[in-house]
């Protein structure tokens, strides 16, 4: 079962709504957030007109993402 975080509204706001492939420019609702296991994600919106779902896949920041391996053993050659 997927960990329930939190998102504040201000994350939700930032997030790009798609426009509804069927309506023609009828923006989509963002329905679900999921988070994976590194940082990585998926959206679910859903067209409150025609009730057309679509799914995108979120990559997580690959900066974010390399802190721990940076800290880890990485050493500079001696």
């Amino acid at each position: 079962m997927p960990e329930h975080r939190p998102v504040s509204a201000a994350q939700i706001a930032a997030i790009k709504r798609p426009d509804c492939p069927d309506c023609a420019r009828t923006r989509m609702l963002l329905s679900r957030l999921e988070a994976g296991p590194m940082g990585d994600g998926r959206r679910t919106f859903e067209c409150c007109k025609c009730g057309r779902i679509e799914t995108a896949t979120v990559l997580a920041d690959p900066m974010k993402s390399a802190r721990g391996w940076l800290s880890g053993e990485l050493k500079p050659p001696t």
